[in-house]
């Protein structure tokens, strides 16, 4: 086992970890989900991004503890398997498969929609198609070329959100397209107040601000193909978080003080609006090419994801152990080739309801979500209580607080659930969850049977 996990190549920096991390949270929700959390809560939506932000980090931070410590290309789902059980690592590991899988299904359909802008006549399915192909193609190249590819689609969202955020200080203080008069950040507080819907408005909200970090949780598989673990991951685990931070709070803070809050989305994209505010006509344009650039690395890190969740599974025996082989690139190809099957199932849906899927299949992700990051810290409770006094000292990336820290942030993300199940548009996904854990169960009982005999 050991010699198969070594196989895989060791090319991704801290510069590729990085940004693998930043495309894989930083996705079109920003760019076109984030009004509808604004709409909830209001100006105190920074307040929501800024606690969910903090959950992440110590989500990251167990996460990386672990990774330093163990540097597992299965990452969580190895994790789970060692400091809870057999049980816990076959279903974190097939629950993040699912998660991503229904993700990606949700992200290639998002760029069939994208391109649909630009070319009209042309049906949703053949771009889904072509885009399935082309990252397939991607992910049995060597790892460096991933990687790489990765960076530079992250860099092109993260030079655009840098881009608004300083065009839009530009508007609030010099007045830059608004006829030399600064708006000012008034607007803030000026509609009804900071908790324009009262303080429940903002917890409300919390359900939806946390999705828009899922993805995070990549950083630990990219533990098991680093150069140097025990220095790029903490270094990325460090710096991920205050950046996702300042594009999330800094261009929401940007947008909501330019706009009055109840106006953010009614009118199109924020992005849309505070471009064309500079008098950039071709602002449309712009975001759509940009929007495409971040469904194609939210893709990218699906399928990468997947491919080495499932290779290390199949390594501890929870899935097929035709899924260890390994391509002379260091590339496990079986679970590239099982995941690109599986998102033809895009192709099908986008070629039968092509209005529908997206809504369908988004909703589907969030329990998964929430289950691995709740696995993720349990893991971490269970490795910790392991380890001797000397050994806690002795960590060389320790989660500050240790287990209260964790126990802290299951309690929040155990909220989160109730409130997924308080929103009856949201609760159909807490139903599938539950269908899906039983039916792992139902299909752990029937392997270990099998193993028995």
């Amino acid at each position: 086992m050991e010699q198969q996990s070594a196989r895989l190549k060791r090319g991704l920096s801290t510069r590729h970890i990085r940004f693998i991390a930043l495309g894989s949270a930083i996705g079109t929700g920003l760019f076109y989900g984030s009004a509808n959390a604004i709409q909830m809560a209001g100006p105190s939506v920074l307040l929501a991004y800024l606690i969910g932000g903090v959950v992440a980090y110590i989500i990251m931070r167990a996460l990386g503890e672990m990774s330093v410590h163990n540097p597992q290309s299965s990452s969580f789902s190895r994790y789970a398997q060692d400091y809870l059980g057999p049980l816990a690592g076959y279903i974190t590991g097939w629950t993040y498969c699912f998660e991503m899988l229904i993700v990606a299904i949700a992200d290639v359909t998002a760029f069939g929609i994208y391109m649909g802008v630009w070319f009209p006549a042309v049906p949703h399915w053949i771009w889904v198609l072509s885009v399935v192909l082309i990252i397939g193609a991607i992910n049995l190249m060597n790892v460096k070329v991933f990687g790489e590819l990765e960076f530079w689609l992250s860099f092109f969202k993260v030079a655009t959100i840098i881009i608004m955020i300083v065009a839009g200080i530009g508007i609030i203080v010099w007045g830059i397209g608004n006829g030399g008069e600064p708006t000012g950040i008034h607007n803030l507080w000026t509609n009804g107040g900071f908790f324009s819907n009262g303080v429940m408005g903002m917890i409300l909200s919390l359900q939806m601000v946390m999705f828009a970090y899922g993805g995070v949780e990549i950083i630990g598989i990219t533990a098991g193909e680093a150069k140097d673990p025990q220095k790029s991951i903490p270094r990325a685990i460090n710096s991920v978080p205050w950046r996702i931070l300042v594009f999330y709070v800094g261009t929401l803070f940007v947008i909501m003080s330019i706009y009055p809050w109840n106006q953010v989305g009614t009118h199109g994209s924020p992005f849309v609006l505070t471009f064309q505010h500079l008098g950039i006509t071709a602002a449309a344009g712009i975001l759509n090419f940009v929007v495409i650039t971040a469904s194609l690395s939210a893709i990218n890190s699906d399928v990468f994801g997947v491919g080495r969740m499932l290779h290390g599974m199949a390594e501890q025996g929870h899935a097929p152990q035709i899924f260890t082989r390994l391509s002379r690139r260091g590339i496990p190809w079986v679970t590239v080739v099982v995941m690109m099957t599986a998102l033809l199932v895009a192709v099908y849906l986008n070629y039968i309801m092509p209005g529908k899927v997206f809504l369908v299949i988004a909703s589907l992700a969030t329990f998964a979500t929430v289950w691995v990051w709740i696995m993720i810290l349990c893991s971490q409770i269970a490795f910790r209580r392991r380890l001797s006094r000397d050994e806690v000292k002795s960590l060389a990336f320790p989660l500050r607080g240790g287990t209260a820290t964790s126990l802290c942030a299951i309690i929040f993300l155990v909220f989160i659930i109730g409130l997924i199940g308080y929103f009856p548009a949201t609760r159909v996904s807490l139903y599938v969850g539950v269908i899906w854990i039983v039916l792992l169960l139902a299909g752990y009982q029937l392997k270990t049977r099998r193993q028995r005999r």
